[in-house]
């Protein structure tokens, strides 16, 4: 039943639009904006195959476990890719309140030395210094322009802007505050790399042992028990082989959770 309802679906995806509806989109949509949605029905193609031919060799066990690893191993990527923004952004942070120090150090206003950092860098620090001299230009508070709460570095933009708005509010040295602000910036960056680095052992070591079952079912097989025939060709490898890849994904998960905790 399920076999039928997944070729239903498959046949669904794979049918072509109307020739009408085609023709209207041709009229009234932009070539650009055509194609957009092709890469997308192809990517919904192969996945429905890829699920099919599973579903079809190995059986549901194998379909939920490798799910379960595919997810894992998918967001255990976002968050990577996550962390090396947030890397990148701060070191972005730290070059713009550098270039707004030397700036005010030589007597430039507060709003021409957040534009021209604004210049100089790239990323969320350039847009925050930008809307930062144009409020502070037209009368406002630079401050609330720092202010990002959507970007990846809005804790230390919010740092930032804190800071600046002491300066406005009671008249203190902007360049001091800003100055103070990148040390503790700095400070922090160098706390996290270091553990960062402590920690790199015991990451490790967690996804060794979430591989050590491959290398069991690996030695299994070589001396002739046939592990991979019980997981994929038996009921009960119909249980067993998603409750193992799950156990291994969640002892991922809980030892990243473990980590992260400490870096925060």
């Amino acid at each position: 039943m399920s076999g039928a309802l997944l070729c239903l679906a498959l046949a669904l995806v794979l049918v072509p639009a109307p020739r009408s509806q085609r023709r209207f989109g041709q009229l009234f949509t932009a070539r650009v904006e055509y194609r957009i949605p092709e890469r997308g029905r192809l990517f919904r193609v192969c996945a429905c195959v890829g699920v099919v031919i599973v579903l079809a060799v190995f059986g549901t066990g194998a379909f939920l476990a490798a799910g379960l690893v595919a997810g894992t191993v998918g967001l255990r990527a976002r968050r990577a890719v996550r962390d090396r923004r947030g890397k990148a952004e701060q070191g972005y942070l730290l070059d713009a309140l550098e270039a707004v120090i030397a700036e005010l150090r030589v007597g430039a206003h507060p709003s021409a030395a957040a534009e021209a950092a604004a210049r100089e860098v790239w990323g969320e620090s350039s847009r925050a210094f930008t809307v930062g001299a144009a409020r502070s230009r037209l009368g406002g508070s630079a401050a609330e322009g720092l202010r990002r709460p959507d970007s990846p570095i809005a804790a230390e933009l919010a740092r930032v802007a804190g800071a600046w708005q002491v300066a406005e509010q009671h008249g203190l040295a902007l360049a001091e505050l800003l100055s103070a602000a990148r040390t503790d910036l700095a400070g922090r960056i160098r706390f996290h790399g270091r553990t960062t680095a402590a920690l790199a052992g015991a990451r490790a070591t967690a996804g060794v042992l979430a591989c050590l079952p491959l290398l069991g079912i690996a030695l299994g097989q070589m001396m002739g028990a046939a592990p991979l025939h019980v997981l994929f060709a038996s009921s009960a490898g119909a249980v067993l082989l998603p409750v193992g890849a799950g156990l291994a994904c969640a002892g991922l998960l809980w030892t990243d959770a473990i980590t992260r905790k400490v870096l925060i």
